[in-house]
């Protein structure tokens, strides 16, 4: 049993006092069981923890998996998951609401006999995943590594007469020649393009005079960086570096007040009202960051909304944007992990 199971079960009491936990969604059960799961289950009762897959991955599951039980299922594996319950004595049995559809919970209470019962208990593997291991900000920063060359390739590939998609062509064959990946389709907008904040890659022109928003991420691993640079070509207008030194003193802000026990609304507030100095707040109308790791986005989320205090070894993005409908964007963001002192950007300079 991995060290994470451990902790998992650890949490069952204070979770409606479950007996055992129902886990189905691919990246929860690789964090884990550090294996790459696909179109299977895992089980962690308190005392074991099993795979329950078919024929098709049983043999790579049980070569890979160390510590955990492998179940091969013919039919359905509602019917393996409820043996394993009755024979471990199973009375309370949680599942994820947010990972379980409707068809899927349905199938469940086909199967579960009177004898147990079925609870939601949502969130526990993502509130473990919040807090990253050693190992796990080792990989972050290979994939930064990696994300600041791109970067350095990006600044002489970025040039008019290119369209967008070319330079993702070009990014794309950079990444794939260092046996990297993307962490989510890169976002390329040119010129009016960068206004939209998910914009989609374009066959238009990049041309002189005007900005380019590029928001990447490398993956390796499984593990995810995410950051957004603003390139302009030609000579940069007043208005254009007036809004860029706002959203960065928004970020600065932001960063400063980044340590453990600061509620995440704080950070969201102080970045918000900066740009309402400028006149900008109205500018900016998503949350200010999201926590990165297996997924791109992960708790905790950097909202106004959210109760989530931080913690030493959460890593988060730090993004404002600030977005003009039918002109231009400007989004600046850097990762950043909560130390048990205070915080440290892993983009370094990030200013720049």
């Amino acid at each position: 049993m991995t060290s994470r199971i451990k902790k998992l079960i650890a949490e069952f009491p204070r979770h409606k006092n479950i007996d055992a936990l129902l886990i189905t969604n691919d990246t929860n059960i690789r964090y884990l069981t550090q294996f790459n799961a696909c179109e299977s289950w895992l089980l962690v009762t308190k005392s074991k923890a099993f795979y329950i897959t078919d024929f098709r991955y049983v043999l790579e599951a049980r070569e890979g998996l160390k510590g955990v039980s492998v179940k091969q299922y013919t039919q359905t594996p509602c019917a393996t998951l409820f043996e394993l319950c009755k024979y471990y004595k199973v009375k309370r049995l949680g599942f994820d609401e947010k990972h379980t559809s409707v068809c899927l919970f349905r199938k469940l209470k086909e199967f579960c006999p009177r004898r147990t019962k079925l609870l939601p208990a949502t969130g526990l593997v993502e509130l473990l995943r919040e807090i990253k291991e050693a190992g796990e900000i080792s990989q972050i920063r290979q994939c930064l590594d990696l994300h600041f060359k791109a970067i350095h390739f990006l600044r002489k590939v970025v040039k008019p007469g290119l369209n967008e998609r070319q330079i993702l062509d070009k990014l794309e064959g950079f990444v794939k020649s260092r046996k990297a990946g993307f962490s989510f389709p890169p976002i390329i907008a040119s010129g009016p393009n960068s206004c939209y904040p998910h914009a989609k890659v374009t066959d238009r022109l990049v041309r002189n005079n005007e900005p380019v928003l590029i928001d990447t991420g490398i993956e390796i691993n499984g593990y995810k960086s995410d950051l957004t640079r603003n390139f302009f070509l030609g000579k940069i207008p007043l208005y254009y570096t007036k809004t860029l030194d706002a959203v960065k003193l928004a970020q600065e802000q932001a960063i400063a007040l980044i340590k453990p026990g600061v509620p995440v609304a704080d950070i969201d507030l102080k970045a918000r009202n900066v740009l309402r100095k400028f006149g900008l707040a109205k500018y900016f109308g998503h949350s200010l960051g999201h926590g990165v790791g297996l997924d791109i986005h992960e708790n905790p989320r950097l909202s106004y909304k959210s109760a989530s205090i931080l913690e030493a070894g959460m890593i988060v993005t730090v993004e404002p944007a600030v977005y003009v409908p039918g002109q231009f964007g400007i989004r600046v963001e850097d990762m950043v992990l909560v130390t048990e002192q205070g915080c440290e950007v892993l983009s370094g300079n990030y200013n720049q």
